[in-house]
């Protein structure tokens, strides 16, 4: 993390020596931004904040957990399928999830589920693209994931 802000640092500094305004235009807008990402960002977290004090930690573990086998890639799919997360709000979601004890193998499903799979915009991608190829989508998504879960198993 201290090699990225200082990396950041110097770029800053480099951008402001070419273009003083440009570079302050670009900070005003990357703080517009993180402003308007932060509530969905705050709310994401404090609802998992939530969950994960409610729920025992056993029952997380046993669940999603690094035994958890192939019951737990399926909870994570259809968790993920279903979700409507932002991604940059799952990868921090990730890292809590993951110090809590679940598998790598399972956030790895689960994320790209989230990002890949939209069972509850089905019927809004179905609409543009056809039913068809929307399902055909989704479903080739679905496998996708579940493959590249079982290859971090592997893996990692």
């Amino acid at each position: 993390m201290r090699i990225l802000t200082i990396f950041v640092l110097i770029c800053l500094v480099v951008s402001l020596v070419f273009d003083r305004k440009k570079t302050f235009l670009g900070i005003k807008k990357g703080w517009k931004m993180f402003l308007n990402i932060l509530p969905t960002l705050l709310n994401v977290l404090i609802l998992v904040s939530v969950f994960l004090y409610l729920v025992p930690k056993e029952t997380l573990i046993k669940w999603l957990g690094k035994d958890s086998g192939v019951m737990g890639m399926f909870i994570a799919a259809v968790l993920g399928s279903i979700s409507l997360i932002p991604a940059f709000v799952s990868y921090p979601l990730a890292a809590i999830l993951l110090k809590s004890g679940v598998s790598y193998q399972v956030l790895a499903i689960f994320i790209t589920t989230l990002l890949m799979v939209g069972v509850l915009t089905l019927p809004l991608e179905s609409k543009y693209f056809g039913l068809k190829v929307a399902i055909m989508r989704n479903s080739l998504s679905f496998v996708g994931a579940i493959i590249i879960g079982v290859l971090i198993g592997i893996f990692i």
